[in-house]
């Protein structure tokens, strides 16, 4: 069995698909691991390395994708119409493992379907126990929340802790974060670890312990609505009107005393919620950073731009792209990690050969396209299915993961 792995050429993508750690065990699995020349060299990983640890090298993408049984990915294979056709070199009934993008990208479906492919989007990997090491939302946006940290304080102009000294003192820094999922829970514990004072906030009641537990102080408006703010899965509910007001009220007011505001908060097929507004901004100090890891849907900050770094009335608003990607060689490690755990029970130990129990609850998960057809419920057309609730990306609102907030804070 062939299991390729091509260059990433979105633009902006530092990632790749597969590790040396995994390609080894790929290898010992009875598997030949081919990938395109050039592939980790953005995440540190050289051809030789790869070359070492078993893989073969492929001169260019159609060379490593002829003949591939499992294509893996990073972002989702290229259309023709995009310029170059990335998919059109997958050969029919393969196995396409990536961040698909599902909600975003519905047109890329019926490509995937009339390809004859079998696709995979490793975002729709379900909030279950079994399923933790193949959770791609979870480990990147572990990395995203620590990097969305160090983001604020590279722009910051002052210091991050308390500092005493024969000068004076150094006051430490106030930080905020919105949203208290895998991405927040790291941004608190990264920046605490800093020196900063930090609060953070969220719909969801069982997430202030686990922000308190981190040494952060919670704020949110604790009403009869807000303790039933959260689905039986551990995602957040849509809030009334009412309640959003409430909340933006004593968010507005605690956001202006803040130095650093990090903002977590999106789910996928809709556009980011906007947190922060323009007054909200304008009523903090010169010098405040925002970070928002949710610019690439809309932002969680009014005034954020995408790959920008904007400077409003001296308040800098960070929206760097594809933040996970900021720190290739972990991102890289996590991800390819992520996808070996998911592939290995597809595996057949005797044979070599893929044996996919298509009535499994994480294959039906993540399934998208499969005999030449959109499968998923939440995809599929016409479908009288009702749809699951969305399972936000790279944090960005998601939902606590299943463990305690030291797990969620690790790396």
């Amino acid at each position: 069995m062939k299991i390729a792995i091509p260059k990433e050429i979105r633009e902006g993508e530092t990632r790749v698909a597969a590790s040396p750690d995994t390609v080894k065990k790929f290898v010992a699995l009875g598997a030949e691991v081919v990938i395109e020349a050039g592939a980790g060299i953005k995440a540190a990983i050289t051809d030789a390395a790869y070359e070492g640890a078993g893989a073969t090298i492929a001169a260019d993408a159609a060379s490593a994708l002829s003949g591939a049984e499992i294509v893996l990915k990073v972002q989702r294979p290229m259309l023709a119409a995009e310029g170059t056709d990335e998919l059109g070199m997958i050969d029919r009934g393969a196995l396409l493992v990536a961040n698909l993008a599902p909600y975003d990208t519905p047109d890329a479906l019926q490509a995937y379907a009339d390809a004859g492919i079998t696709a995979c989007a490793m975002e729709l990997m379900p909030r279950i126990t079994r399923a933790q090491s193949m959770d791609v939302l979870s480990s990147q946006s572990n990395l995203a929340g620590y990097k969305a940290v160090l983001d604020a304080c590279a722009v910051y102009g002052k210091a991050m802790p308390m500092m005493m000294t024969a000068a004076g003192t150094v006051p430490p820094a106030k930080c905020f974060i919105m949203g208290a999922g895998v991405a927040g829970l790291q941004a608190i514990a990264t920046a605490r670890r800093l020196g900063g004072v930090v609060s953070a906030t969220d719909v969801r009641p069982a997430v202030k312990e686990q922000v308190e537990s981190l040494g952060a102080s919670f704020v949110a408006v604790e009403d009869d609505e807000f303790r039933e703010a959260e689905t039986a899965g551990g995602y957040a509910k849509e809030m009334s009107e009412a309640y959003r007001k409430k909340q933006a009220e004593l968010v507005a007011d605690h956001i202006a005393k803040q130095d650093i505001v990090i903002c977590t908060a999106l789910i996928p097929g809709r556009p980011a919620p906007t947190l922060i507004t323009q007054e909200m901004v304008e009523s903090m100090k010169p010098g405040s950073v925002i970070v928002d890891l949710a610019v690439e849907r809309g932002g969680n900050c009014a005034l954020s731009k995408p790959g920008e770094i904007v400077d409003h009335n001296g308040v800098l608003i960070v929206g760097h792209l594809n933040v996970p990607g900021r720190l290739p060689a972990d991102a890289s490690a996590l991800y390819a990690r992520n996808l070996l755990n998911f592939l290995t029970p597809l595996i057949d130990k005797e044979t070599g050969a893929l044996a996919i129990d298509w009535d499994d609850e994480i294959v039906k998960g993540v399934v998208l396209t499969r005999d030449g057809a959109i499968v998923h419920p939440a995809f599929a057309p016409k479908s009288a299915e009702p749809q699951p609730e969305a399972e936000p990306e790279a944090e960005q609102a998601e939902p606590a993961a299943e463990g305690d907030a030291d797990e969620q804070a690790k790396s």
